[in-house]
């Protein structure tokens, strides 16, 4: 990429700086440059073919500059995506590229001598370096250099694609032109004094400038930027412009922003919308893509932050950011990070439980404990509220007590979660549907764990076994028919196959049971004897497995969601 072809003309012009003479009998060999075009896909898929319509140009994750290739294996179809190269007969290339996800593959054609190819099963969540070399023969001129996944994987990622060697007459790799005008400008998340200004990534930009009012306010290097220091009760007028080492694009459309009144709480917590993604947030590095909040794809509404800690006091609970197993993320961060979801529109929420949990609220000093604990990790993390998800049951009055006590010090904008096991809520007289229905007033949703879990009983009284749409139907109409509203009904699965030891499906299988509860169509044997529009959304264990597998959890399953009726 051109970071790279900068670093090769340096290296040239540091040989002539340090006295590379011509000798009689000729000059010197010229530099070896990359022959590969848009290597670093700062300009989309420009310059590159995938097979089909596999491949697409990304700005997140990317290893330098801009952009980076992420291409979907799917069917037969491996996923590959070449260019064609200009090379000289008769000499050497070395191809190499970062890539990252699971068995990729990279290689070059039509050399005239041996093709060759390297791979790798796996990079987990950071960048790996894949490089081999080739000879071209007597005659070659033109190779075709590629990247592949492998059939049933993954997405995978790739970027900094070069081929170094004699140029062939192709040139180097040009440098960027000037980005275009960022569209799709959005304002969320007002306040008395602040908004968030959001737009689309512009492919090739490497930071964007923001206008308030037509003077340049801020320079921020991705697709949102947060406005603080505003009046109440005032319109602004924004635009945003993408720059990249080649100049400052034009300016996108004008978007109006308003900010609240300046009565109240400055800062509320945002509304949950319609219908909703919820996805947990680990808090610890268990060989899932290690993320900061901020990481964590915008598809997800709710961040459920996992998990609170259990202290020496019954029922009460405090909060201990792993710092040194996310790689120094520092509770400053972690602060700002939450903060910045909220401008956002997003609702992060502190996660009680879990696998290993160990909190216990049996009588009204532990549920004053709850409270009272979690109400002071709200006021200092930020937190919009709080998820109960605790596997080894809980006394449904005192739960009770104690998120009607933490209800009454949030506010109305406090967020409730449940993830129950299903063999917690296969009754409304079981203690967890019965917590759900009597604080049914204050809660946002019950997305109930459609895994690790033995065959249950659908609402038509017919045994279900996980990992098809029956079980996500049936099971879930137990909660519809049983006293909760749709809005709180959610459906909660594993983002891959490693979130879970048993009960992942496809977001295929996970899109037809939303479609099926609230349509009527995509329905397996089991169909719903109506329709429930209003279902809030789906769930995922969790953003981290979820980013393992190239977000293709979220990225299939958040638009469905977003999109019911």
């Amino acid at each position: 990429m051109n970071r790279i072809r900068s670093l090769a003309l340096l290296g040239a012009a540091t040989l002539a700086a340090g006295g590379l003479t011509a000798v009689a009998a000729g000059t010197a060999q010229a530099a070896d440059i990359n022959v590969a075009r848009n290597g670093g896909f700062e300009s989309g898929l420009a310059n590159w073919s995938c097979t089909g319509g596999s491949g697409a140009a990304v700005s997140s994750p990317v290893y330098a500059g801009a952009g980076a290739l992420r291409a979907t294996p799917a069917g037969s179809d491996n996923a590959q995506c070449a260019q064609t190269v200009t090379v000289k007969p008769n000499s050497t290339y070395t191809l190499s590229t970062q890539v990252q996800g699971s068995y990729v593959y990279l290689g070059a054609t039509g050399t005239g001598t041996q093709d060759v190819s390297t791979w790798t099963p796996g990079s987990g969540s950071g960048w790996q370096k894949l490089s081999t070399t080739f000879t071209t023969g007597p005659s070659t001129t033109q190779v075709t250099v590629w990247t592949h996944g492998w059939y049933g994987q993954p997405a995978y990622l790739v970027d900094e694609f070069s081929v170094f060697g004699p140029d062939g007459g192709g040139g180097t790799d040009p440098g960027p032109s000037v980005p275009g005008a960022p569209a799709g400008a959005a304002v969320s998340g007002q306040s008395a004094t602040g908004l968030t200004l959001s737009w689309n990534a512009v492919s090739g930009a490497t930071g964007y400038y923001v206008y308030q009012d037509g003077v340049r306010v801020r320079t921020v290097p991705g697709a949102s930027a947060q406005i603080t220091g505003l009046t109440a009760s005032t319109s602004y007028s924004f635009q945003v412009s993408a720059y990249n080492a080649a100049g400052e694009g034009p300016k996108s459309a004008p978007v109006t922003g308003t900010t609240t009144g300046g009565g109240g709480n400055p800062d509320p917590n945002p509304s949950v919308p319609k219908h909703a993604l919820t996805g947990y947030w680990q808090n610890f590095n268990n060989g899932a893509t290690v993320q900061k909040i901020s990481d964590v794809s915008a598809q997800y509404d709710i961040i459920a932050v996992s998990f609170a800690d259990a202290t020496a006091t019954p029922g009460a609970i405090t909060f201990n950011l792993d710092s040194a197993g996310l790689g120094g993320y520092t509770v400053a961060q972690f602060k700002a990070d939450v903060a910045a979801k909220k401008a956002a529109g997003k609702s992060v929420i502190l996660s009680i439980g879990g696998e290993k949990g160990t909190i216990s609220v049996n009588d009204s000093a532990s549920a004053n404990n709850l409270a009272n604990s979690a109400y002071a990790l709200m006021q200092e993390y930020g937190f919009s509220g709080i998820d109960i998800d605790l596997e080894n049951g809980l006394n449904p009055t005192y739960m009770t007590q104690a998120l009607r006590a933490l209800a009454a010090k949030a506010g109305p904008s406090f967020v409730l979660t449940m993830a129950p096991q299903t063999i917690d809520m296969q009754s409304p007289q079981g203690g967890y549907f019965k917590t759900a229905l009597a604080v049914k007033d204050i809660l946002t949703v019950v997305n109930m764990q459609y895994y690790n879990s033995g065959a249950m009983n659908g609402c038509d009284g017919k045994v279900y076994s996980q990992g098809s749409v029956d079980f996500l139907t049936a099971l879930a109409c137990i909660q519809l028919e049983g006293g909760l509203d749709p809005s709180q009904v959610g459906i909660g699965v594993p983002a891959s196959p490693s979130g879970a030891g048993s009960g992942y499906v496809s977001p295929t299988v996970v899109n037809n049971a939303l479609d099926c509860l609230a349509r009527g169509t995509g329905c397996g044997s089991f169909k719903p004897s109506k329709t429930y529009p209003g279902l809030r959304g789906a769930m995922t264990w969790s953003t981290n497995w979820d980013a393992k597998a190239g977000s293709a959890w979220s990225n299939a399953v958040g638009p469905k969601v977003h999109a019911l009726p």
